[in-house]
């Protein structure tokens, strides 16, 4: 059970969160991401309610909702996509001059 949520102020704080999220059901956690390079929120957080039913509500009740002079987005999350098949991973050995060619090798 976890919503999205942005479109956020970049004041808003873990606990607001709690708050408000807290009126439509039990909040088991939220995540709030910090820009690693200014510590400051992102402006999305990701907010898990104890039961689909709560999640629903707070979707409802929440989507294009103003809070902190912001019009939220307030939506079920997709879940993170595998990044099994794409993104970087190994390379080869580099520099070490211990591949390729036939230069070095006799017949």
């Amino acid at each position: 059970m976890s919503i999205y949520v942005g479109n956020l102020s970049y004041e808003v704080e873990e606990d607001d969160l709690r708050h408000v999220f807290g009126e439509y059901g039990t909040v088991k956690s939220v995540k709030l991401p910090v820009d690693r390079e200014t510590g400051r929120v992102r402006g999305f957080a990701f907010v898990e309610m104890g039961t689909d039913t709560e999640e629903a509500a707070a979707i409802e009740a929440l989507d294009n909702a103003e809070w902190m002079g912001r019009s939220l987005k307030v939506n079920k999350a997709k879940p993170k996509p595998d990044s099994g098949s794409f993104g970087g991973g190994g390379g080869g050995r580099r520099g070490n001059n211990s591949g390729g060619g036939y230069g070095g090798r006799r017949y």
